[in-house]
């Protein structure tokens, strides 16, 4: 019997990218194929998952007046044609599962006029542009917050709850090494630091200017991003490793830390939701529909995150930050309560 294929598309950033993994690794019985951009992070998180990656050209959709959107509707219509190119020889009950970002948008549209079943998912409180457009041509749209419900029809939309690795909910592995040095041994207190996959200036900027003192109280772990990581590894030390982009190990470093500092992507509040640990989030503050901010609160009204909005920077210091984390309203939260959409989605897709 010809296995049922299962076509995912999303990326621009690692957010879009790994609620797709995540279902990807718990869907054995299916033919899993990927459409991403050509030189996206999807493209290398995605290939070695699946049994085809297809690239297409992209282009960014801006809600704003850019030069850029003149050459970026050209990509945009290369990756239409590309896409339909790809799908029109796909059976008809091939499904396409999107989890947004700007490289979804042709995908989806070149599957609703190819007749494919069309399933988005929503991660964060707040609608993307891409899932806004993409969400006329789906058959069903998930969402992970009761939040997001109101911005798409409610006659086609459902709270699934993010999908968040398996890995959030298994103990921590006997021996947890990065870069050969066993974590589980280490005689400070662990601080995570991370700006997302492609890392943040100011969340960098921030360890650098208090490095010297955070040494003294801290082993820190610090996701820099590839752009930045020449400039950090100048700063490694016994007590600090910057890394360009933690792939495997996220999670388990995570579930260590004593303290982490992020941006706050849908995936990673979802995630330290998942594993009920109170974290700084430091929005970013130019997200769409200040997205970011929203997905924050969620955690600090649910586990008592500290949230930093990036205007308040100025004002401190990372020493006086992290104090004031300490000094937070602990907030005690059941297991059972998190909303986990793996099960969910998963038990929709086989049915």
């Amino acid at each position: 019997m010809t296995k049922k294929t299962i076509i995912f598309t999303g990326g621009g950033s690692g957010g879009h990218v790994m609620p797709a993994l995540t279902l990807i690794a718990k869907l054995p019985g299916f033919d899993i194929e990927y459409i991403g951009g050509r030189y996206g992070i999807e493209r290398t998180l995605v290939s070695s998952k699946v049994s085809h990656y297809h690239p297409i050209f992209t282009g960014k959709l801006r809600r704003y007046f850019s030069i850029q959107n003149f050459i970026d509707i050209f990509k945009i219509g290369l990756g239409l044609l590309q896409s339909f190119q790809i799908l029109i020889l796909k059976h008809r009950d091939t499904i396409v599962f999107s989890t947004g970002g700007f490289v979804s948008v042709p995908v989806v549209i070149a599957a609703w006029l190819t007749g494919k079943r069309i399933y988005i998912h929503e991660q964060t409180t707040r609608v993307g542009l891409a899932n806004k457009i993409s969400s006329k041509f789906a058959d069903k749209i998930f969402v992970s917050f009761e939040e997001s419900l109101k911005f798409f029809p409610k006659e086609k939309t459902e709270l699934s709850g993010y999908p968040v690795r398996e890995d959030c909910f298994s103990p921590v592995s006997e021996k947890m090494s990065l870069e050969d040095i066993d974590l589980k041994k280490i005689n400070k207190p662990l601080l995570l630091v991370t700006g997302g996959g492609n890392g943040s200036k100011l969340v960098n900027d921030l360890i650098k200017d208090s490095l010297e003192e955070l040494k003294d109280n801290y082993f820190i772990v610090h996701q820099v991003g590839k752009k930045c990581i020449a400039e950090y590894l100048q700063f490694k030390s016994d007590n600090y490793i910057p890394v360009d982009f933690i792939n495997e190990n996220m999670i388990e470093i995570m579930k260590l830390a004593d303290i982490i500092i992020s941006r706050a992507g849908a995936g990673m509040v979802c995630e330290l939701m998942a594993i009920n640990k109170p974290s700084v989030f430091i929005p970013l503050k130019i997200a769409q529909k200040n997205e970011q901010f929203h997905n924050a609160k969620e955690a600090e009204q649910q586990i008592g995150s500290l949230v930093i909005e990036e205007d308040e920077i100025s004002d401190l210091n990372l020493i006086k930050i992290i104090n004031k984390f300490n000094n937070r309203n602990t907030i005690v939260r059941e297991e059972e309560t998190f909303n986990n959409g793996t099960d969910y989605l998963i038990r929709f897709l086989n049915s």
